[in-house]
């Protein structure tokens, strides 16, 4: 495992946020070096979670139906619906009112993965930042060079997540409220 001390994230990009009256949605685009089924795997199942999102599941999200998550660093797990599992190309689900979509597609021997999720305004540069840095652990884990996941208040107080975090704030032109808490990304 290479030691957190040795990473630091590129440059903002990839991300992109679309308003559609009063519903904002982040959508995030990475290209992986894996094929769709591979990545679909880290995706779905609670021990490649672990690894790379912020968050746990308690059984796998890649079949419809009910899990439990609980985002790091929060002690209430969230009833999420599954409500599109058609593997190895589009992943839906609903928690807590916050819709998250994953669509994978065949890129040049490896995946484009696409994230669309749903998120309050005052959060886009966090949100940005934190699914930026676990694009990258997710990267790294499947190219099997896996760092140790950096998610919620810890996210925080990571240096790169606070230049990302500025980055994103100035390419989105938002600013993000200081003295609120982190929300999930």
């Amino acid at each position: 495992m290479i030691d957190r001390e040795q990473y630091t994230p590129g440059p903002a990009s990839g991300a992109q946020v679309r308003k559609d009256g009063d519903k904002w949605t982040l959508i995030l685009v990475r290209e992986l070096r894996h094929s769709p089924e591979k990545v679909w795997q880290a995706l779905t199942e609670p021990a490649h979670l672990h690894e790379w999102a912020p968050f746990e599941a308690d059984g796998s999200l890649g079949m419809i139906g009910t899990v439990m998550l609980t985002w790091v660093g929060t002690p209430t797990p969230l009833e999420t619906k599954v409500t599109r599992a058609d593997a190895p190309k589009v992943l839906e689900y609903n928690l807590g009112g916050n819709e998250m979509r994953w669509q994978l597609e065949a890129f040049g021997g490896g995946t484009r993965l696409t994230l669309w999720s749903s998120i309050d305004r005052r959060f886009i540069a966090w949100g940005a930042a934190s699914w930026h840095i676990a694009f990258d652990i997710l990267d790294r884990l499947l190219c099997g060079t896996p760092i140790t996941r950096i998610a919620g208040s810890e996210a925080m107080k990571f240096e790169g997540w606070q230049r990302l975090r500025a980055e994103y704030a100035k390419q989105f032109g938002t600013e993000t409220p200081a003295a609120q808490a982190a929300p999930k990304p």
